[in-house]
């Protein structure tokens, strides 16, 4: 048997979705077998899954030991290596480095951008694992390992909440620096779909709609040419899966270093797509626990490859 007490980064969640995440490998049919048999009570009363939990309640789980594993806190030995372009007590924005996994994954287990974030917070003394039941730091978008740039955080979970709200409302705007092969004559915006080929990690790219195949609209402008090469200022109104790289490779132009969609990869200052997440726009609406970020704007620091007049 375990007990859990609701913290404030747990309230306002259903009880099977908070069960979820302080187990594991806890089969959903036998989650809601305990909830009948009051195996899982709540204040040591009978509860439904859906019951939505609040700050100070008491859930009891009467299940196998087994099903409890232990906090991976691998990160508290880390070193932060983080720079940090925006932070105020909700969220945390950081510029990763080109190399750098969002998450773990199978390129990269630890020392990951959230890892090196947790263990900057928990250092600063604003997140204490210890006394969190299920929530921990959490990235609210990602960028490819290989592309460089502005990542953001969430330090609690009405932030987390909050700015995944006005990221699918659309309400930031992400601005991208990228060099491409070859040059485009004016500003302009383009629409394809694309479509995830799971297997491959790549993405197909159609120029009309198609079955299975997610809308991807990209605007960019240039910004200056060196001999067959272009600097583009990218602005993405959607946020699919490499849309910037499938695009613009589709268009004729790939990116200087992307040997996934380009040509190569013996580029000797691109070793990786020319590609960075270099502004953030926020444009919460009145009615947002984020009101207060309208109208910031978030930099990276300048990356010399990068600029237009070197």
């Amino acid at each position: 048997m375990k007990e859990f007490r609701v913290g404030a980064n747990d309230a306002g969640q259903r009880l099977d979705k908070f069960v979820e995440k302080v187990t594991v490998g806890l089969p959903k049919s036998l989650l809601y077998k305990a909830v009948r048999t009051k195996k899982i009570k709540v204040n040591r009363k009978r509860c439904e899954p859906g019951q939505i939990l609040a700050e100070g309640d008491g859930v009891l789980l009467f299940l196998p030991p087994e099903f409890f594993g232990e906090k991976d806190d691998s990160f508290l030995r880390l070193t932060p290596r983080l720079t940090v372009a925006y932070e105020d007590e909700n969220i945390l924005v950081a510029c990763k480095e080109e190399g750098q996994s969002c998450h773990s994954d199978e390129t990269q287990t630890t020392g990951t951008l959230i890892d090196h974030i947790k263990s900057y917070l928990a250092k600063k003394g604003e997140y204490r694992p210890e006394a969190e039941n299920a929530f921990a730091p959490a990235l609210c978008n990602r960028i490819d390992r290989n592309t460089s740039g502005l990542v953001i955080a969430a330090k609690n979970a009405a932030a987390l909440r909050g700015m995944n709200e006005i990221i699918r409302a659309r309400q930031v705007e992400k601005i991208y620096l990228a060099w491409i092969h070859g040059a485009l004559a004016s500003a302009g915006e383009v629409t394809l779909y694309l479509k995830k080929n799971e297997g491959e990690k790549t993405v197909s790219v159609s120029p009309v709609p198609r079955a299975g195949y997610l809308t991807a609209v990209t605007a960019y402008r240039p910004l200056v040419t060196r001999g067959d090469r272009q600097l583009l200022e990218i602005r993405l109104h959607t946020g699919r899966t490499h849309q910037i790289r499938a695009s613009f490779a589709f268009l004729g132009h790939p990116l200087v270093g992307d040997g996934k969609y380009g040509k190569d990869r013996s580029d000797p200052v691109f070793p990786h797509q020319a590609l960075r997440a270099q502004t953030l726009l926020f444009h919460p609406d009145a009615a947002s626990p984020l009101a207060y970020l309208a109208g910031l704007r978030v930099d990276a620091p300048e990356d010399v490859r990068f600029s237009r007049t070197n």
